[in-house]
């Protein structure tokens, strides 16, 4: 097992950050580890990582006890915290050099990471010269140095512009396929895109932990449909099972029904019993985002 949590807790003076967490990640997957901001993410991720320790509980990393086997853990791990500490006077290659010194790496290592981040454009150049993006990239390239097993990634893709995201997203998926990543972040779409399962925590506590497949699989469904002219919501919720109902422009609206059933049938009838044209009808999951929303409200 990659990582292994047992009722973990952690508790700041009278607050507990983490109560009674336990989870299990194996490798290879990518987990997206979600929770609104003070839910205890940063908190999990410096306990994993051994930078605090947790108040009651254990947790593992690699068979790893993080409490009394913390130099292996870091051995074992690559981290790359929110804010990415850089020495932005220092180049790439001297950076990376450096830190190879300390894990005792060889050389030809550097020209591996450099070259899997795609880092070789810029390697010439000193840190503080580079975008957002490759600060990220050096980043990584610096966890993945000593080819740990686990990476744990905290908001890797804050501050990235759309193409930026696009390449640390399929870099984080390529690393993905070997090891294990857990990561967390606020961008929906990017967990979306990026993981196999995903860990919701809140406030403290562990709310839901479901592959991503599981997630749209849930209850809910949602269906978008036009119609000819513009619907009163209270006449749209005459229909079975409506939960929600939202005009996305003019006449198209997004209806969430609250079954498994497929209830494109009741909205056709619907149309037809009221003398409406449907001009469009589609059936898609409940997005992460709206279920991120019900479980952390």
């Amino acid at each position: 097992m990659s990582i292994k949590v047992e009722q973990l807790t952690k508790i700041y003076g009278t607050q507990k950050a983490l109560n009674n967490v336990s989870f299990e990640v194996k490798k290879p997957e990518v987990v997206g580890f979600l929770g609104p901001n003070g839910a205890g993410k940063s908190t999990m991720m410096k306990i994993l990582t051994t930078y605090i320790d947790a108040t009651i509980g254990a947790a593992k990393v690699n068979d790893f006890d993080v409490t009394t086997e913390t130099k292996k853990v870091q051995q074992s791990v690559g981290y790359l915290p929110e804010h990415n500490p850089l020495y932005l006077d220092m180049y790439v290659k001297e950076y990376l050099a450096f830190n190879a010194k300390i894990y005792n790496v060889s050389k030809e290592r550097i020209a591996e990471v450099i070259e899997l981040t795609g880092l070789t454009p810029e390697a010439h150049k000193t840190i503080g010269q580079l975008s957002k993006g490759y600060r990220q990239r050096v980043g990584l390239a610096n966890a993945l140095l000593h080819n740990p097993d686990v990476l744990i990634l905290d908001e890797p893709t804050t501050g990235l512009d759309p193409n930026q995201l696009a390449d640390i997203r399929n870099l984080i998926k390529t690393i993905g396929k070997e090891k294990t990543v857990f990561l967390s972040t606020h961008i929906m779409q990017e967990v979306e895109a990026m993981c196999d399962r995903v860990i919701i925590i809140n406030k403290g506590e562990i709310v839901a932990d479901k592959t991503l497949k599981e997630l749209r699989e849930g209850s809910q469904q949602v269906i978008v449909v036009a119609f000819d002219y513009r619907v009163e919501e209270a006449f749209l919720k005459s229909m079975p099972k409506v939960v929600k109902i939202e005009n996305l422009y003019d006449f198209m609206y997004e209806i969430t029904f609250d079954s498994t059933e497929d209830m494109r049938s009741y909205v056709f009838d619907f149309a037809h019993d009221n003398d409406l044209k449907i001009l469009q009808l589609n059936q898609k999951s409940a997005s992460l985002e709206s279920l991120f929303r019900e479980l952390t409200s």
